[in-house]
């Protein structure tokens, strides 16, 4: 089917919340293999951000353990089936003994939907303490707990039974790296929380977070933080839920589980987990201890999912397990990750731009900034890197509050030349880049593009240039910046030689 086609019929069919990567020129991928993607024209992408297939697109050893699977039997978990024990052996076996129970399930919402049904029935209590920027999924149980995707609207309701703590960001947060003890002092915001929910009689039922906020800008807690969380939280009640949906399976590569950079001393109550569990088939986890999951069964309620560990699924995990000890994906995120975070750091050092660079493993961000003492985010700057490395076939994507930070999260079998060619890409994109101060009716614009140096400063723009999206990409891979806003409208577009800026 043709690219524009698919297009069309995307659009009909297929709800307009549902958001595409690149929306004025979408890529549409027909296969991928290890590391790279290929669109409907043979076009190779070197892909930077795919957490999901994690030991690689279609290992040839997850397609041969779902497809044999597949050919003898697929049927729910009130049978008897192998694949189900074994596969939460082996993944119980990459945990603190502690956490010895599993729930299979499809999704990572699902699996946090799952860790705050257990944490109430658990405890007895209802409210719940989030972090600043967190996303833990889309069923209505999590949007209340996800302030991710509640900060740009403003007539939302606050749910009284939830808590919204500080990130603990040590960049750009409430306590910074020259603080004496970011962990006490981000530990004691939560603690503070605790105290005024039982100042008006609410009882805490759980402490939820990222081990490694992802969505939030790619937040590396600092040491110490999540055990003194843990000490307050369960002090008042309560249970800790660490979300590992997109940091878990070795990504940070010194440990399998993210939340065990913490130290050996802390482990949670309840672990989540999903995307990479499967490399790409929809399945998911929560893992938790005999008393958490003897207390849910306390309610009478059975509890049952159709398809979470069905033997296909679980065949599936199985073989991801087994990709990531025998291919050594650990030891790879240990050396790629040391490799790229080193390379970037020269970076920064050349690009004024680049303000942070934090990460473990192959769990990186980049955090541009216009102005390194203020923290200005530099997020149209950010947009124009995304979009220029995708001229290269390079897929890369920016997220946290200001979305200006680029972040890496591959598949394991990224490699050393992997991070040479996206870091020589990104340097000559900040190398050929200046900023541009574009104004309207005598009013500079709130944010600042970026230009090729090859284009005139200021570029002007006819009625010709405008009149389709077409010209709009031609105009835009010479250096052209057009207003996504001016292309709604195009009798404003329509004044010859009108100043416009593309800012995503």
């Amino acid at each position: 089917m043709d690219k524009n086609q698919t297009l069309n019929l995307r659009r009909k069919h297929i709800g307009p919340s549902c958001k595409i990567f690149f929306s004025h020129d979408p890529i549409k991928i027909v296969r991928a293999k290890g590391q790279y993607m290929y669109d409907e024209k043979g076009q190779r992408y070197l892909d930077c951000i795919n957490n999901v297939a994690h030991v690689g697109h279609c290992h040839p050893d997850v397609v041969k353990a779902g497809a044999e699977q597949m050919e003898q039997l697929n049927t729910n978990s009130r049978f008897l089936h192998d694949n189900l024990v074994l596969f939460a052996q082996k993944l119980q076996a990459t945990l603190p003994e502690r956490l010895s129970v599993c729930y299979f399930v499809n999704s990572g919402s699902e699996a946090n939907d799952l860790a705050l049904r257990l944490a109430w029935q658990y405890t007895n209590n209802r409210d719940v303490i989030t972090l600043e920027n967190a996303y833990h999924g889309h069923v209505s149980s999590l949007i209340d707990i996800s302030p991710y995707k509640l900060q740009h609207q403003s007539d939302v309701e606050h749910n009284p039974s939830v808590h919204v703590a500080p990130s603990p960001d040590v960049y750009r947060g409430k306590y910074r790296a020259d603080h004496a003890d970011p962990a006490t002092a981000y530990a004691d915001e939560v603690k503070d929380i605790i105290d005024k929910a039982h100042s008006k009689r609410r009882k805490i039922a759980a402490f939820i977070a990222e081990s490694l906020q992802s969505c939030g800008g790619q937040v590396i807690p600092p040491a110490g933080y999540f055990q003194q969380v843990a000490k307050h939280v369960r002090k008042a009640g309560g249970v800790f839920i660490a979300d590992e949906v997109q940091v878990g399976f070795g990504r940070v590569g010194s440990h399998f589980w993210a939340f065990q950079l913490q130290g050996d001393d802390f482990v949670p109550d309840i672990v989540t987990m999903g995307k990479p569990i499967g490399n790409g088939h929809p399945m998911s986890c929560v893992v938790t201890t005999k008393e958490v999951a003897e207390a849910f069964m306390s309610s009478g309620m059975e509890y049952f999912n159709t398809f979470g560990g069905n033997p296909v699924s679980c065949a599936i995990g199985l073989a991801v397990l087994d990709v990531i000890e025998k291919e050594d994906l650990r030891g790879n995120a240990v050396r790629v990750g040391r490799h790229l975070t080193h390379l970037l750091e020269k970076q920064k050092e050349k690009h004024l731009l680049i303000g942070d660079i934090r990460g473990v493993g192959l769990f990186v961000g980049v955090e541009l900034v216009r102005d390194r003492t203020k923290l200005t985010p530099a997020t149209a700057e950010a947009q124009e890197v995304i979009y220029r490395l995708k001229e290269e076939h390079i897929l890369l994507s920016a997220d946290g509050p200001h979305r200006n930070v680029l972040k890496f999260k591959p598949p394991m079998c990224f490699s050393v030349e992997d991070a040479d060619l996206v870091v020589e890409k990104i340097d000559l994109i900040l190398t050929g880049t200046r900023p541009l101060k574009v104004s309207e009716n005598g009013k500079k614009w709130p944010k600042v593009a970026y230009l090729d140096e090859k284009c005139q400063k200021g570029q002007i723009l006819d009625k010709s240039a405008l009149k389709s999206l077409k010209n709009w990409t031609k105009n835009r891979r010479k250096g052209a910046l057009i207003d996504k806003r001016y292309l709604k409208s195009k009798k404003k577009c329509h004044k010859k030689g009108q100043k416009v800026a593309y800012l995503e």
